[in-house]
Parts: C-alpha cells; structure tokens; sequence
C-alpha cells in the first residue's frame, strides 16, 4: 500500500498560524517598545488594579499601570483627569524607572477642585482633632482619569476609566490650605529704572483687619461679611494699588469658566462694599459670603476669592479708574499727553472660604408669630375647647329644630291650596 501526498492546504493551515502568531508577538512588542513591559503579563485591556491610590499629608497620588493602555492602543497624552483633556496640568507623566512603567497624576490638597474633582462633605462617627469621639465631619475628594471620546460614531478601541477617591477630616483639609493666598510678583518701571514689588490678599474677620479669618469645623454661615485686603511689599510713597476687577470660583482655579463677579468697572454685587481702591499702599474690600449652586447637594461649598490687580502712581490711579455714568474711561490718558503709569496686571487669589448650606426645613411654629409659639395656658385651653363643644351642641340643636319643624307643616296641593283631608 502506498502513502498518498498530504494535501498543500493542510502543510500551510499551521505554517499560517505559526506565522499569524510570531506577527501578532512582534506587533505587541513594538507597541511596548521602549517601556518596561512584559507582552507575557500586558498584553491585555486595564483592569482596576492597575490603579494604585496615594491619599497623602499635603497631595493626592495616583499611580496608573501603563503598559495595558498602550496595548489599548493609547499614549499618556490620552489620560486626563475628570475629563480635562485639554488643560497640560490635568494630565499625567510617565515613569520608566519602574516596573511596569506608571503613569503619575499627583493632586495637592490647597487645590482640590482645580482639575474638576469632587469635593463632598458628610458627618461620621469618630475621633476629632483633641482625640475625642464625637461627630466629625469627612471630606471625600473623589473624581477619576478617562480617555476622550473620538470625534466618530463608532471606534474599535475601548474606552477607559479608572476612578479614585480619598477621605480626610475636613478640619484637616481647612488647616491645610490655610486659607492659602496665592502671591504675584509685578515688575515697575519709573524714571529710576525698574523695582520688583510683591502682591497678596489677606482675608479678615473684622472691619479693623486685625483678625485674620477663622472659619469653623461647619463653615461659615451664609451672608457673613468677609473683609479682603490686597497688600503689597517694597513700595514706596509714589505708588498705590488698584484692583481692576475681583471675582470668586468654585475652585482654586483663576481660570475656571464658573465664576462669580463682586467688582468690575462700575458693575458691583449688592453685597459687596469697595473700601479703598487706588488711594492708598492697600486695597480693601468687604463682601458677604454665598453658596455656588453647584454644591446643592453638599451640606458646603467651596469659595475662592480671585483679584486682578496693578500699581499705579499714586497721582495717575484716578486716571486708571471708571467714571461711573459716563461711556469715557479716565484710563485713556489722552488729555494728559502721557499715559498713566502702571504696572502689567497681577491675578491673586485667597481661599477656600468654606460656607455652609444652613438648608433646615420651616415647619408650621417657624413661620408663626412670636406670639402664637409661646406654649397654651392649661385654663385658656379647657375654655376654649368648652366653647367649642358648646357651639357644636348649639348647632345640633338647631338643625333638629328646623328639622321637626320642616316636618310638623302639612303639605298643601299645588292646584286649589285648600288641605287635602287624605294627607292624615
């Protein structure tokens, strides 16, 4: 008997595979090409373990594993926090040195919300900063780190997300910010050549500025007055300082889209009170503190206090401010035949300032009188329930006396109106 020849599609069915298999290989090895991965243990799509959370004293630290999102088909440039993929400071950096090569977000505590990250307040059970068990109240920063959705209608690559959150004391979160105020350093030119000078905002508890803000564990109530004051260092009596324009955000971030303005020109907030503006080394201000609407369902809110600021010389700030009423700005220097002297413009910021929602249901004894709320005399009460049951009797009385009336009266025939003696 003689062996027939194997048919060529069966020799080339497992060099195909052989093949197919050794092109895949060396497609995921390019992919990892330059990073410390493994095609043995990375080839494969992000699971939740490829996050690691770091809640730290001073920044929050998040650790993402990066070789399963090249192998997704991503770079780092991809990843961004809570959606943020447009803002550089809201993406990670890549860390080669380790195995497998990481990709690091790191979020400071002083600026929670800046790349859109949550921050809510609840009550627990535990112990306070004196080492006592009480109720204290728990700020959870979450938020999370995803990749854009692509311009098209579908895509063959898999979305990712990878979510985080950390819990501090909120006492621990107020004092570490420490009611942070952000410094800026102006460059002035005069006629002596140029002087560095530097900006802060200060925030207060009393129209004297003497006592610096003391917010408490629960936040300040809505509709205090806070009084902000904008100081500069290493100037001389030629020059002032004038706040062009001061508004507040839901996060430490000047530039956040969400923004409520206190001052600007000759536009101001009811609650607002500008004290002193470009007479002095000192501009002050007062306004009463408010909840962003966003945090409807947080028992507080975060408020930052943002200014832009400048110098001016001391007789050329008139000239720099609106005259209210008018279309004309006094900034135009042009009846001077010189401009005004100015420095470029500063951005400073102070805060949180933390405020409470003090959302309590009115009952009934709420929206009463002073008077009405005061507890019933025991007599007055038994006389008027006696009145009461009184008038009740009165009114049955009554009604059956109509009744038996109603029904003594004979009825007469509507034709003749003489009595029919059949009615008996």
């Amino acid at each position: 008997m003689t062996v027939g020849k194997a048919l060529p599609g069966a020799e080339m069915t497992p060099l195909c595979f052989i093949f197919l298999l050794i092109s895949n290989t060396a497609s995921v090895s390019t992919q990892f090409n330059g990073y410390n991965c493994d095609t043995t243990y990375h080839s494969r799509f992000p699971g939740e373990r490829d996050i690691s959370v770091y809640c730290g004293v001073q920044t929050i630290t998040l650790k993402i594993n990066f070789c399963p999102v090249l192998f997704s088909g991503y770079t780092v440039a991809d990843l961004a926090l809570n959606g943020h993929h447009g803002d550089a400071q809201c993406r990670g950096f890549i860390n080669n040195n380790t195995f497998p090569t990481a990709v690091l977000f790191s979020i400071g505590l002083s600026t929670l919300e800046a790349c859109g990250n949550s921050l809510v307040v609840s009550t627990a059970y535990g112990s306070n900063a004196y080492g006592n068990m009480s109720l204290v109240q728990i700020g959870n920063v979450s938020g999370f780190i995803d990749t854009p959705d692509p311009p098209t209608i579908i895509s063959y690559l898999p979305g990712l997300l990878y979510k985080f959150s950390c819990s501090y004391p909120l006492e621990y979160l107020v004092n570490n910010s420490q009611l942070a105020s952000s410094s800026a350093a102006v460059l002035v030119k005069d006629g002596n050549g140029t002087f560095v000078s530097t900006l802060s905002m200060l925030l207060y508890n009393d129209s004297m500025y003497n006592q610096p803000l003391s917010i408490p564990m629960a936040g300040l109530a809505l509709k205090t007055r806070v009084f902000a004051a904008v100081k500069a260092t290493n100037l001389d009596k030629r020059w002032n300082i004038l706040m062009d324009y001061c508004y507040t955000t839901p996060s430490g971030n000047p530039n956040d889209e969400l923004r409520y303005d206190l001052f600007f020109g000759c536009h101001k907030d009811p609650q607002t009170t500008v004290l002193e503006n470009g007479k002095s080394q000192m501009g002050r201000f007062s306004f009463e503190v408010f909840r962003f609407v966003k945090h409807r369902h947080q028992k507080m809110s975060t408020v930052f206090l943002h200014c832009v600021t400048k110098l001016c010389r001391a007789d050329d700030c008139i000239l720099l401010m609106p005259i209210c009423g008018r279309r004309r700005r006094r900034d135009e220097g042009v009846s001077l035949g010189y401009p005004p002297a100015a420095s470029g413009n500063a951005i400073i910021t102070a805060g949180p300032i933390i405020t409470r929602s003090d959302e309590t249901p009115a009952s009934n004894s709420q929206l009463a009188s002073s008077d009405s709320s005061q507890p019933m005399n025991p007599v007055t009460s038994a006389l008027i329930s006696g009145v009461v049951i009184l008038g009740g009797i009165s009114v049955s009385f009554f009604l059956l006396s109509l009744h038996l009336l109603q029904k003594s009266r004979r009825p007469s025939t509507a034709a003749s109106g003489v009595w029919n003696p059949t009615f008996k």
